[in-house]
């Protein structure tokens, strides 16, 4: 009967996958060099690290991750935190840490929270600590404006378009700089003043590109028309495009995003309002479809890759101890003018 029952035992046992010692017998090496290679150690031969790396592929090894983090103390681990994952800045940012994180071997573990609070944050830095982060990326954090808020001290931090306290190392958009180019651009073609679809009061690119439009109006000597406010998306455009429309004055629009300001053109044209013999209609962000706008769309267009690439850079300074060199980076937006925007109609 105990035969019978350590039989099924084994048999239920999942199979043993390869060790490090069918590495070494395999590359012809021994297991102290498969260790080596496992743990990226730059002291081994590249035809011999090659010839590991063969091994493990043909044997499917996987190094144990929990004793390689003993041995080198790292988890090979981004942790993100982001408040709004399907803002399409927010989305191009979190895919380009990705990117920027798995060319320097590592993987990125995502935390998304609903709620910009105090408790929300914190619970989202423990949960990824017990998920053995080496360091962590904030997304368009607007709770970094909350003086009390102090994120845990031993954990490196990288703060990506979300920090005007600089309390922390971050990456910018220079949100103001965009935004400020295209309220000018629209001015130079001659409109007496430029509307402003807003993004979502909460957002803080959205806050800055609004409060770079009003200033840029103001040093411009140009009315302020009051706000319209949306929440990224093509339909809330198209309702303020659809407010903007019955105004007469109206010659010129910047919205936030890109998905505003094709719902703005369309709520124009249904009202009669041609774009740009009528009305002149910019975005910002420069997604992939805005050059196929009808017309092509005048935009802001950001280097999410960029953003990427250096907060990655900046987290994996800290969390190798490198201290030197700029903890603040700013990545400016380029303008990129289309058919969308003309000088404002002489017609009767």
């Amino acid at each position: 009967m105990t035969t019978k029952r350590t039989a099924r035992a084994q048999r239920a046992r999942p199979p043993k996958g390869p060790s490090m010692a069918d590495v070494a017998a395999m590359a012809g090496v021994s297991s102290q060099t498969v260790s080596r290679v496992a743990n990226n150690r730059e002291n081994v031969e590249e035809a011999t690290r090659e010839k590991v790396l063969a091994a493990m592929k043909v044997l499917g090894y996987r190094p144990n991750t929990a004793a390689r983090a003993l041995v080198t103390g790292r988890f090979k681990t981004l942790g993100v935190i982001s408040f709004d994952i399907s803002a399409h800045g927010n989305a191009r940012t979190l895919a380009a840490i990705a990117d920027a994180a798995r060319e320097a071997d590592y993987s990125v573990n995502l935390m998304g929270v609903r709620d910009q609070t105090e408790a929300a944050v914190r619970q989202a830095f423990e949960r990824l600590m017990l998920q053995s982060v080496d360091g962590v990326v904030l997304v368009e954090s607007q709770i970094l404006d909350t003086p009390s808020l102090r994120l845990p001290p031993s954990m490196p931090v990288v703060v990506a378009d979300g920090d005007t306290g600089h309390r922390y190392p971050h990456v910018d958009f220079d949100q103001a700089h965009g935004a400020r180019s295209v309220v000018a651009h629209l001015l130079e073609l001659g409109h007496r003043t430029v509307w402003h679809v807003a993004g979502p009061r909460d957002s803080f690119a959205a806050r800055r590109r609004a409060e770079s439009w009003h200033r840029t109006l103001k040093e411009a000597g140009a009315p302020t028309p009051a706000l319209h406010y949306g929440d990224w998306s093509a339909a809330s455009g198209y309702r303020a495009g659809r407010a903007l429309a019955k105004d007469p004055e109206v010659t010129a629009v910047f919205a936030a995003n890109d998905q505003m300001a094709l719902g703005v053109i369309r709520a124009l044209h249904e009202a009669g309002r041609g774009t740009p013999e009528d009305v002149s209609v910019a975005g910002f962000d420069d997604i992939t479809e805005a050059e196929f706008f009808l017309p092509p769309l005048t935009t802001v267009r950001q280097d999410f890759d960029e953003v990427g690439q250096r907060c990655v850079t900046l987290l994996l300074d800290q969390i190798n101890g490198r201290t030197e060199g700029a903890h603040r980076l700013s990545v400016e937006p380029t303008l990129k003018v289309r058919r969308s925007t003309a000088p404002p109609s002489t017609r009767a």
